[in-house]
């Protein structure tokens, strides 16, 4: 599968424009402190910046889980196939029960590849 730079990602995602923002996922979060796991999260992410982009799938990590309360925020990191990245961060806008609702946005510059 050919992997895309992380300046094709960043243009994509520009032109995506509002698309970016205003997605949301759904996690059953149990009944001890309501989180998204980072691995669901980094999946979630990857899933939308595909559908949004009309790309393959970007390779997404996220160091931390996400907390089920609204403000909280966290930073993903969008890998391409030429080992530049871009940032994406994550803000909760609503939880509803067990549904964590989230806003994302991408970096409009990416960082080149270390050395």
């Amino acid at each position: 599968m050919p992997r895309l730079s992380a300046a094709t990602w960043s243009f994509s995602a520009a032109a995506a424009g509002v698309l970016l923002v205003g997605c949301s996922a759904s996690v059953d979060v149990g009944t001890s402190s309501p989180k998204m796991s980072s691995g669901k999260l980094a999946t979630l992410l990857a899933e939308k910046l595909a559908a949004t982009t009309g790309q393959p799938k970007p390779d997404v990590t996220c160091p931390d889980d996400l907390a089920a309360k609204v403000g909280t925020t966290t930073r993903c990191t969008l890998t391409a196939g030429d080992d530049s990245t871009l940032g994406v961060t994550v803000k909760v806008t609503s939880v509803d029960g067990d549904q964590i609702n989230f806003d994302y946005q991408v970096d409009e510059t990416a960082s080149p590849a270390s050395n």
